[in-house]
């Protein structure tokens, strides 16, 4: 019989109109739910909010009758995903960083009994303030130690009474209301968003950013030294490759011998180094030697020349045969 109406309420009307016109105007829309925040604590988020995000809370009826007219790819798929009060956010931020704002915005609440603790509750060593009594009795049921000290009850040390994801008991709550620590934290989630016919669910949207951060840095390093290995010039790295370039080519002419304006002094100095180590390598004699083979040179240059052996005479010459 409902389906059959044709007039219906003008808030709804206005709603219905609203979620129709939102994804014309923005980039992305978005489906979110708000973990423990209190309307009174909702108030703040839209003024930090206000000019990037618009913020509509609308039944899940009325949403799937508006966004099924809709002329938008993915949009069907969302429709699925309208269970109850649904809470939509329209922005022209990205998916991610929308995520990341709404990350850095959360509040921290007082505890309640049962509420799951969204961090490590951690209780310092300090000076209470409370006077001691039915108190001390709070304390020592939470495991955390103390002392009575000029009328007030001290922490003793550092005490973790329960840890992230576990459950907080209504003493322990109590408690920690006194010493005004807030473990739950309070803000508004992403279910999904919609941007550009794609649609991101809530763990693809969980992104860390300083993961990513320092895989891009590593990533950029790894690439430029690869492009220096191999030599493909880049603006990056076209200083580096042109000194090492420089480099080499000096090297080269260097141990090569090929003089150069730039190598000329250490061509030269390489070559007097090699000198001196060949000269101290030569025997000992070689340089000792020199002198006296010099001096009996001299020597034998200043003494006088032996008379050769005297020629034979020759032989008297055969007596006549006597004359017949």
């Amino acid at each position: 019989m409902l389906e059959n109406r044709t007039t219906y309420p003008k808030k709804k009307t206005q709603m219905y109109q609203t979620l129709q016109e939102l994804p014309k105007k923005y980039k992305v829309m978005a489906l979110v739910r708000m973990e423990k925040v209190r309307a009174t604590q909702l108030l703040p988020l839209r003024k930090k909010l206000q000019g990037k995000v618009e913020i509509v809370s609308i039944k899940d009826k009325v949403a799937q009758r508006a966004i099924e007219k809709l002329d938008m790819e993915g949009v069907g798929k969302m429709k699925e995903m309208l269970t109850g009060q649904c809470l939509f956010m329209f922005t022209n931020m990205s998916p991610f960083e929308l995520n990341i704002f709404l990350s850095k915005n959360k509040i921290l609440l007082s505890a309640r009994g049962g509420d799951i603790a969204s961090i490590d509750v951690i209780v310092q060593p300090k000076n209470t303030g409370i006077a001691p009594g039915p108190m001390l009795t709070e304390f020592k049921e939470n495991k955390i130690p103390t002392k009575i000290d000029q009328g007030t009850i001290w922490i003793l040390k550092e005490t973790t009474p329960v840890k992230k994801g576990d459950a907080i008991s209504a003493k322990l709550a109590a408690l920690l209301g006194k010493l005004d620590i807030k473990p739950i934290e309070a803000g508004i989630v992403l279910n999904a968003a919609l941007s550009d016919g794609i649609i991101f669910s809530e763990t693809q949207l969980a992104v860390d950013v300083e993961k990513i951060k320092m895989q891009l840095v590593q990533a950029n390093q790894q690439a430029t030294s690869l492009s220096i290995e191999i030599a493909y010039i880049t603006p990056d790295n076209a200083q580096h490759l042109i000194s090492k370039a420089a480099q080499s080519a000096r090297s080269l002419s260097i141990e090569s011998g090929f003089l150069t304006d730039e190598t000329n002094e250490q061509i030269l100095q390489k070559a007097h180094t090699q000198a001196q180590n060949v000269s101290s390598k030569l025997p000992a004699e070689t340089t000792t030697d020199d002198a006296p083979v010099e001096k009996v040179d001299a020597e034998k240059a200043d003494a006088p020349a032996e008379k050769p052996d005297a020629e034979p005479k020759a032989d008297a010459p055969a007596d006549k045969p006597d004359a017949e």
